[in-house]
């Protein structure tokens, strides 16, 4: 059997259908190309857009922390003031207190000595009173008053603790009774009470002038 021979024109078809697919992988290739390029220059774009947002962060941040730094600085700074204004105030206070304190100690309480601003030193430590006041002879007694702005719980736990040390520091006045003296300028119905409840003596100020204010029932404590 034998077969037959291609023609020139199925060789010319032939070759003309491959040039057509040729043609068509070639297009085909350079449009993935092309959709390759344009992704690789997205890409970029956005690497180029994340670097800017990268380095547009790091510089708020370092802003933000020149920020904190000043935030904090400002803060130390505040802390001094309040701190001293604290001082000033409390020295302020004793100071208005004092006058008025002399005469509830001297008239009230029979003391003959008043004395403000007593510091003592005794096996290292120290203890600091506002107001001390103390008396000899038939009286034998002494006072110690604590100064606050705005006492509050810690207060009346200071003075206690203070009171109990006095003797450590006082030797010279071992056998007197002792009292003490919670003075302010601005109360809380509660701290008030219980300092009361405690044995201690309360006062406040008006008009620059300390006046004792104890219920009728009050019973101090001798410490």
């Amino acid at each position: 059997m034998s077969t037959a021979q291609p023609t020139y024109e199925d060789i010319l078809r032939l070759f003309q259908e491959t040039d057509r697919l040729l043609r068509e992988k070639s297009l085909e290739t350079d449009r993935r190309f092309q959709e390759t390029d344009r992704q690789i220059q997205e890409t970029n774009q956005q690497l180029k857009e994340t670097d800017l947002q990268i380095k547009e962060t790091g510089r708020q941040l370092k802003e933000t922390d020149r920020q904190l730094k000043e935030t904090d600085r400002q803060l130390k700074e505040l802390g001094k003031q309040i701190g001293g204004l604290g001082a000033k105030f409390g020295s302020f206070t004793e100071g208005l207190a004092l006058p008025s304190m002399e005469a509830i100690l001297q008239q009230r309480f029979g003391m003959t000595v008043v004395t403000p601003r007593v510091r003592a030193k005794q096996n290292g430590e120290h203890l600091e009173i506002d107001v001390l006041a103390y008396a000899n002879g038939d009286i034998n007694a002494a006072v110690v008053v604590e100064v606050k702005s705005h006492p509050r719980q810690e207060a009346i736990t200071q003075l206690k603790t203070t009171l109990r040390r006095f003797r450590d520091f006082f030797p010279e006045h071992q056998d007197k009774q002792l009292y003490g003296i919670l003075a302010a300028v601005d109360w809380s119905y509660v701290v008030k009470a219980q300092a009361m409840a405690e044995g201690l003596y309360v006062a406040r100020i008006h008009d620059d002038v300390f006046d004792l204010e104890i219920d009728q029932d009050f019973q101090p404590r001798a410490f």
